[in-house]
């Protein structure tokens, strides 16, 4: 017990010193954690840390699948949908059969084996691809159709996996039944996961106590995840309906103590999570390792070059049809909207880096058939997965940047985010105006006290204060945020005299936890401002 809690400890350190080197170097943290796990994974006395399949597939992904499924918005994913189930279900589908076919040619793997295969390495991670996305400011139509597709993509893939592995124990298939199979668990899957939504909402309703509230949120995604998974599904689904049912109807449901607590809450959890898994992926290298030595070098690193080259070359075979051709073939969709700029789809063709799902299915393969035999090509599927995983993280994870600055992508998302904060300002300004009408109507026919009426003014007027400025006239911000850095100065100094006073005796802890938490908000207050103000 004890040397497992020191591991764990161990694991935690690594992960503190590599994000602050990714930050130092302003890395992808999930490249250089990836990397990291990879050369501790050799270091001599370093402690085995073997992936547990189960764990992260029943502990792990609900949360991180359910957190991005809440911060998603279904408004936009509802108006994306069909970009996103091209990518979530059609390039899965796509992938898994193009893997399977080069594979089974030029390796001579079994057919059934072959569909594993690409059934496994199939699907793109949710997390690495969006990290990298967002810091590079991308167009916001692109980030949604990502995280879309991060979001579905491991159900389809775990369903293929599912039927794969089956048809590799038993030596039978049908089509027709896996295809009835496929859309008995999708409808099921998005009902059972709106009403875990609903079923959510409504108890953290009846609680009203912050701590009672984020812990059933907490159990939200396990409920969604568990309850489809044990069923013959893959939870997947169940779950990101519930967190875009969650998304949707939360807002108006969630306490703002609850909703301010349970941010901090869910972003240190998936990021301590999300780091946590790529450290553990690299180091499974050493395991790994030492199933390679039972094959041959040039078999393992023919596969995985096979293999990585496909998985490429199949999304860019997909994304530029799947992007084009309903267009072609609906007058609907065309009136609906513009044809998407080839190099948008060309970034979101660049963006398939694999990540610990693919791992963690290829680990969870049995050991043996149903009649004791083992399973065929096992340890090759473990490899090639890892490889895959491997280049991608590192090779596409790295290159990425300079594929968006060379197609000029980058600028589409600057001069988005410009009129992005042009609406905001006008929406800012709308609810003041609106707030001001409904406080003087209040103060008319409630014939409120001098004092009151004082004070609501006052907050009102605050409120104008802080308003950000409109744009300047060339067409550049005026910075709304001119004096953070003085006010950050004053709540310095007003955070050493509250110290002082309690040095001095003259306040309790209690009272300076107080006034700091209101200190602490304000300054919260300003840094938001400032960071969603572009100059």
């Amino acid at each position: 017990m004890t040397e497992g809690f020191l591991t764990f400890l161990l694991v935690l350190s690594v992960l503190a010193a590599s994000a602050t080197v990714a930050r130092r170097l302003e890395l992808t943290p999930a490249i250089v954690f990836l990397i990291v796990g990879v050369v501790l994974a050799f270091v001599p006395g370093f402690p085995p840390i073997e992936m547990k399949p189960e764990g992260v597939l029943l502990l792990v992904l609900p949360p991180l699948i359910y957190s991005a499924g809440v911060s998603m918005s279904w408004r936009e994913f509802k108006w994306n949908l069909q970009p996103i189930t091209m990518l979530a279900i059609g390039c899965v589908i796509f992938t898994t059969c193009a893997v399977a076919v080069a594979v089974h040619y030029t390796l001579g793997l079994s057919w059934s084996v072959g569909f594993l295969l690409g059934a496994i390495v199939s699907p793109p991670d949710v997390v690495a691809p969006l990290a990298i996305a967002r810091r590079l400011g991308l167009p916001h139509r692109i980030l949604v159709v990502l995280e879309g597709e991060g979001l579905a993509n491991d159900a389809t893939a775990l369903i293929l996996y599912r039927f794969a592995v089956m048809a590799v124990t038993t030596g039978t298939f049908s089509f027709s039944a896996a295809t009835g199979t496929f859309a008995a668990i999708v409808m099921c899957e998005i009902l059972f996961g709106i009403f875990v939504g609903w079923l959510s909402l409504r108890l953290r309703q009846w609680a009203h106590d912050p701590r009672v509230e984020i812990t059933l949120s907490l159990l939200t995604p396990y409920l969604a995840f568990w309850v489809p998974e044990h069923a013959g599904g893959s939870g997947v689904l169940a779950t990101v309906a519930a967190g875009l049912y969650v998304s949707w109807n939360g807002p108006l449901r969630i306490p703002a103590a609850t909703r301010l607590q349970g941010i901090f809450f869910w972003d240190f959890s998936t990021w301590l999570i999300e780091g946590v898994l790529f450290l553990i992926v690299g180091f499974q290298t050493r395991a790994l390792v030492e199933t390679s030595k039972s094959l041959q070098v040039g078999t393992v690193l023919s596969a995985i070059a096979i293999t990585t080259v496909i998985v490429i070359l199949a999304r860019f075979l997909w994304v530029f049809p799947g992007a084009y051709l309903p267009r072609l073939l609906s007058k609907r969709l065309r009136a609906r909207e513009e044809a998407p700029p080839w190099r948008g789809i060309a970034v979101i063709g660049f963006t398939g880096i694999r990540g610990v799902v693919s791992l963690a299915v290829a680990l969870a393969l049995p050991l043996t058939l149903a009649d004791g035999r083992p399973f065929p090509d096992r340890d090759l599927i473990l490899l090639v997965s890892f490889g895959v995983i491997f280049i991608t993280v590192v090779g596409i994870g790295s290159t990425l940047p300079f594929v968006v600055r060379a197609l000029g992508v980058a600028q589409y998302g600057h001069y988005e985010a410009k009129h992005e904060r042009e609406k905001e300002i006008a929406a800012r300004r709308e609810l003041v105006a609106a707030s001001r009408k409904e406080l003087n109507r209040l103060i008319k026919e409630c014939e409120l006290p001098e004092g009151l009426a004082r004070f609501l003014e006052a907050r009102h007027e605050t409120r104008v204060r802080a308003l950000p400025e409109p744009p300047a006239k060339d067409g550049e911000f005026t910075p709304a945020t001119r004096g953070a850095i003085m006010v950050r100065q004053i709540i310095s100094i007003e955070r050493k005299l509250l110290h002082k006073l309690l040095r001095d005796g003259k306040i309790t802890d209690e009272t300076r936890r107080r006034i700091e938490r209101d200190l602490d908000l304000e300054e919260a207050v300003v840094d938001n401002r400032e960071k969603n103000s572009p100059v």
